[in-house]
């Protein structure tokens, strides 16, 4: 069986380069063909550096982009990428900085053996942030079943088979939000447990204003449920209250306006045709491998 690790980037050459040799050493007993595919979403340092050590990896491609796109983006111009140009069974998207580990790599490849066309991700049992972060996660994942009934306790790691990839292409909401796309088209996801690892140089890049846009990126997704409950809210709400309405009271009613006003503004980032239209942001291609 082939997988193609896609691995998004930006500024961040010392992490990829352990990262290729962590993933290296810890395929080595796999017998299945490893690519990867690094999406190099215009940075501003050089990213290509020596790799010594990838004796067990077919190939590794550097697609370097022309404009910077986020995150998001990145995964879903790899994911197009790799359906276009390469042969594969699975796609494991996973970050470049070390959160992502590579020993759960192997995990997933048992997995997809029994899996057929189902996914797989990568869940969230263990996180190695501070506590303030943990407790903006927690508040994450509750705002997010709350509001679209979805429990979403994955990111970006994931095992995805060809047929989902191909669900994915079709999905506009794939442009703006990964884990909210891939919950949105698939109803049968297979859960493998995941330890979100520690970054291998410098402090984590997820700041709680990036955690709060990705949190409503991922509603934004299921906005026709949130409008629903939203709308169901307010009017209960304003029951309540009514005999004791103030400042004070209103405040909930505000923070629910300006969510949706947010997750309206996110919405707009669904760009069908920038999607499909995604690999004309290529600069270049250099194979390492």
């Amino acid at each position: 069986m082939k997988y193609v690790i896609l691995i998004p980037i930006y500024n961040d050459r010392e992490s990829l380069k352990l990262l290729i040799e962590n993933i290296n050493q810890e395929i080595k007993d796999l017998n299945s063909e490893i690519s990867i595919v690094v999406i190099n979403d215009a940075s501003s340092q050089q990213i290509i550096d020596e790799y010594p050590n990838i004796e067990n990896i077919h190939s590794i491609e550097i697609i370097n982009m022309k404009q910077n796109r986020g995150h998001a983006r990145c995964i879903a111009s790899g994911l197009k990428y790799i359906h276009e140009k390469k042969e594969y069974d699975f796609i494991i998207p996973m970050d470049g900085d070390g959160e992502d580990r590579p020993v759960e790599i192997k995990k997933f490849v048992e997995l997809s053996k029994q899996a057929g066309d189902r996914s797989i991700v990568g869940e969230r049992i263990k996180r190695e942030e501070g506590i303030f972060f943990k407790i903006c996660y927690q508040f994450h994942k509750f705002l997010t079943l709350a509001f679209t009934g979805k429990s979403i306790k994955f990111g970006n790691f994931t095992c995805l088979s060809k047929a989902t990839v191909k669900k994915m292409l079709d999905e506009k909401a794939t442009w703006n939000s990964f884990s909210g796309s891939l919950k949105k088209i698939e109803k049968d996801l297979i859960s493998s447990p995941s330890i979100r690892g520690k970054r291998y140089f410098g402090p984590s890049q997820m700041s709680f204003f990036k955690l709060l846009k990705h949190s409503l990126s991922i509603i934004s997704v299921f906005r026709k449920t949130v409008l629903i409950r939203s709308a169901l809210f307010i009017v209960f709400y304003i029951l309540l209250i009514k005999s004791n309405a103030s400042i004070a009271t209103s405040l909930p009613l505000v923070l629910l306006l300006i969510m949706i006003y947010s997750i309206s503004s996110l919405a707009l980032r669904e760009n069908k045709s920038e999607f499909d239209s995604s690999l004309l942001n290529i600069h270049d291609i250099e194979r390492i491998k």
